[in-house]
């Protein structure tokens, strides 16, 4: 536990400043024998003590001890500096650092954060796998390009498994289901790896992916639910920078693929790993505070407006995001020849830089509120993905960097809303039904690519076609969509709040 030690000799003033309970990121109060408690924060066993020693001249000097938990699991280290940095010093700390959630947090929240965060990590390593690996699945098994892009749009189809773990997340709590899909899906994952065809290889990854779909939305509306109101975005975007460590594992073992011709099928073996990751993870996480309060049992009915404004957006959205993440390493393979530990180096040096769009999204969307953020994050994005596919050299690597600083920060901004905008009994089927509409769109995009990708050596232009749909959703987003930050989520949605009825 660490025992922070801090001597100065300061003027009155300061004194009386640092004799004051500090609020910030830890709130507290004067206990009983002199010392300071907290009443609020990330913390637990937490103790501030202050000696005073007046002298001659008229200052005094102050000697503080502060001694604390963190309640971070997992991430504790990852955060450990920052809190000894700040709860260190003399007198009011800074209510918010550039690093802290807007917001400060209690415990619980702290706990369920930091759990949902290496949920993330596990479930992210799986899902990404097929869209890493399939080109040189192809290469193993002889399958026409058409092919592939069929068998990506079939496996899209995989949220009608996910429709099913949400629904049940709605009446037997998010915890269970959530770890098991991540389960499930990890174990689909590792069968992939025996698989004699596409065929099979398509149809584990349609109930594997159906269950980490799954896993995703419960961990954000998990998150959700926990979070103080000024705070949502911020939790968004930690999943996100969670689930790229878990990308990243995905990326460091790639090069495997190109040892053999059947190297592919190594990735997923190691999906095996993710199981008892996801039972020891699982320990450390709540049931979410708004489920398990009472809430009403409500329908659609009522919420169609936001509903359709949500479908639309994502379905527009991944018109353009699913066949542009599913072809990137086709373009970097077919186009500019790039072996397979190039296309990990590719993809490490340009995406890494996404976590700084990652934390400045979530921490201005909650701050300055989602809407513009999101507009600008998806022109951006959207617009450097286009101009990496039209460019060679360079260029490739630096569009790529561009699309990656400026379109992470679309997922905290845009990605709150799901969420945000359904009661509870309703969140989870609403945003696994929105969910399905975004597979539509990606099908429809990868479609699109399947009857050209056979006719065509250059993705480019279809690229910047499917493009347009991205552009209608800034509209839609600046014209239509409401602004959610600091509101409560029984604020925004009525029939959460027992005490109206």
């Amino acid at each position: 536990m660490p025992r922070l030690v801090t001597s100065a000799v300061v003027d009155a003033g300061r004194v009386e400043e640092i004799l004051a309970p500090r609020t910030g990121i830890v709130d507290e109060r004067l206990a009983e024998d002199g010392s300071y408690e907290a009443t609020y924060g990330p913390v637990e066993a937490y103790r501030r003590e202050v000696d005073v020693t007046a002298l001659a001249d008229g200052t005094s000097e102050v000697t503080q001890t502060v001694e604390y938990r963190l309640t971070i699991p997992f991430f504790g280290w990852l955060f450990a500096w920052p809190y000894r940095n700040v709860l260190g010093r003399l007198g009011t700390p800074p209510r918010h650092p550039w690093w802290a959630p807007p917001d400060p947090l209690d415990a619980r929240a702290a706990i369920a954060l930091a759990t949902l965060a290496a949920l993330t990590a596990v479930a992210v390593y799986p899902g990404v796998l097929l869209t890493q690996t399939i080109e040189f699945a192809r290469e193993e098994m002889g399958f026409a390009p058409s092919s592939q892009s069929l068998a990506l749009a079939v496996v899209r189809g995989d949220v009608l498994i996910a429709l099913v773990v949400v629904w049940l997340a709605d009446r037997r709590g998010r915890r269970q289901m959530t770890l098991t899909a991540l389960v499930g899906g990890c174990t689909f994952t590792a069968l992939g790896a025996l698989s004699p065809n596409l065929a099979v290889l398509t149809g584990t990854q349609f109930v594997a992916r159906g269950l980490l779909t799954a896993c995703g939305v419960l961990v954000g509306i998990m998150a959700a639910e926990e979070m103080p109101s000024g705070s949502r975005a911020y939790a968004v975007s930690i999943l996100a920078v969670s689930g790229a460590l878990g990308a990243a594992v995905a990326l460091a073992a790639f090069p495997l693929a190109d040892l053999d011709v059947r190297g592919w099928r190594v990735l997923f073996a190691m999906a095996v790993f993710g199981i008892p990751l996801a039972l020891r993870i699982g320990r450390t996480l709540p049931e979410s505070r708004r489920f398990r309060a009472p809430h009403r049992e409500v329908s659609m009915s009522g919420h169609g407006r936001r509903f359709w404004l949500l479908a639309a957006s994502a379905f527009l959205f991944a018109i353009f995001v699913g066949p542009s993440a599913h072809y990137q390493n086709v373009f970097l393979r077919r186009e500019l020849e790039f072996s397979a530990a190039r296309i990990s180096l590719f993809t490490v040096v340009t995406n890494v830089w996404g976590g700084i769009g990652i934390v400045a999204g979530g921490q201005l969307a909650d701050v300055r509120g989602r809407r513009f953020v999101a507009a600008i994050a998806i022109t951006g994005g959207v617009g450097a993905t286009v101009l990496m596919f039209f460019s060679s050299g360079w260029t490739v690597w630096a569009w790529s960097t561009v699309a990656a600083i400026v379109g992470a920060a679309t997922v905290p901004a845009l990605g709150v809303y799901g969420p945000e905008l359904f009661p509870t009994s309703l969140r989870g089927r609403a945003n696994g039904i929105i969910s399905g509409v975004g597979r539509l769109g990606s099908v429809l995009g990868l479609l699109v690519l399947a009857k050209v990708v056979d006719r065509t050596t250059q993705l480019a232009p279809i690229m910047a076609l499917l493009a347009l749909g991205p552009a209608l959703v800034v509209v839609l987003v600046l014209t239509l969509y409401p602004e959610t930050a600091h509101r409560e989520l029984e604020e925004l949605n009525p029939e959460d709040d027992l005490r109206r009825q």
